[in-house]
């Protein structure tokens, strides 16, 4: 699908659910939050049915997200029927690793291209204040239960609040020395809860990085879908990557949108504009029918964010949390 912007939409992230087994501070209020009931969240059968769709307009990769997608029960299974439909090349996973270790070989069973764990701290007491009352040994022995299975890649997300874990960015960074990984520092974005807190650049990451590790060498190859740039620096084993949305803008190359668990497909993460699919898929229309509301939709495509305005200044700005919208 090519929007009006002339870029080639090929990639969707697809949230499978908005529940999760964590509550992290910039993601989920510590009570939770109101949960889609059954009816409202889509069934696997009309996920599979609207990828397939969106296979035939030319999304060729998909990412399971949620919430956290481990939590739903039959995942595996969904991953394992959406790699067999035609023309989707790739199928990846974004999970807080939590529950990884227990679903690695049904995941390895089902062809998974690839999984990225969330883990913004190696401190287990920091880990805990950030997800309030997570346990980072789960997540550590999922990570090494996937290298042992090589599951590749695997790719670490960490993402940095000043005065809370910026202080471990060397160490974190440091798995990537130590282990076949990509680490990748995400700037925060001011969306929902994340508003509340102060991020780290993608310049100070680097900054800190060179004088700890020396001068890295900018990696000009792709690895993977996403807008992440990587570097290698002296002695790796594997890259650091830099998600700098805020300082660094990658919107002229944006080739995704995302599609939540109650069937809104999403244009952009900073705008509530988008449409629902699963009213008129429950509604019996046809798969030309969506093709038609889906094209018409991605021609409205935002040509950018725009973070560093201020909130009363933007039209149709996100106000939900970033579980509900699978970021």
């Amino acid at each position: 699908m090519i929007d009006s912007f002339g870029r080639n939409i090929d990639y969707v992230r697809l949230s499978v659910t908005d529940r999760c087994n964590l509550r992290c501070l910039y993601c989920m209020p510590e009570g939770g939050v109101e949960q889609l009931t059954h009816l409202q969240i889509m069934r696997f059968e009309e996920m599979l049915r609207l990828c397939r769709v969106l296979s035939g307009l030319g999304v060729r990769k998909f990412k399971v997200s949620g919430g956290e997608p481990l939590v739903r029960r039959g995942v595996n299974d969904f991953i394992a029927d959406l790699k067999s439909l035609p023309g989707v090349e790739q199928v990846t996973l974004t999970t807080n690793g939590i529950l990884l270790r227990e679903n690695l070989e049904q995941l390895k069973r089902a062809g998974i291209d690839g999984i990225n764990i969330s883990l913004d701290t190696l401190n287990e007491f920091t880990f805990r204040e950030l997800t309030r009352n997570g346990d980072i040994d789960s997540v550590l022995d999922g990570l090494q239960a996937a290298l042992a299975a090589k599951i590749c890649p695997i790719k670490i997300n960490a993402l940095l609040l000043k005065g809370k874990n910026d202080n471990e960015l060397e160490n974190l960074a440091a798995l990537s020395r130590d282990m076949e990984v990509s680490v990748r520092f995400i700037e925060l974005m001011p969306i929902g809860l994340g508003t509340v807190y102060e991020p780290v650049s993608g310049e100070e990451v680097l900054r800190r990085l060179t004088a700890a590790y020396g001068e890295p060498e900018e990696y000009d190859r792709p690895m993977g879908n996403g807008p992440a740039k990587y570097y290698s620096f002296p002695g790796f084993k594997g890259k650091i990557g830099l998600i700098d949305a805020i300082s660094h803008s990658f919107c002229s190359s944006c080739n995704r949108v995302r599609m939540t668990s109650d069937g809104w497909l999403k244009l952009c993460l900073q705008y509530d504009i988008g449409v629902d699919l699963l009213t008129p898929l429950r509604a019996g229309a046809s798969d030309a029918e969506l093709q038609e509301l889906i094209s018409q939709t991605i021609a409205k495509k935002p040509e950018k964010h725009v973070f560093d305005q201020e909130k009363g200044k933007i039209d149709n700005r996100e106000i939900k949390n970033m579980n509900s919208i699978g970021g």
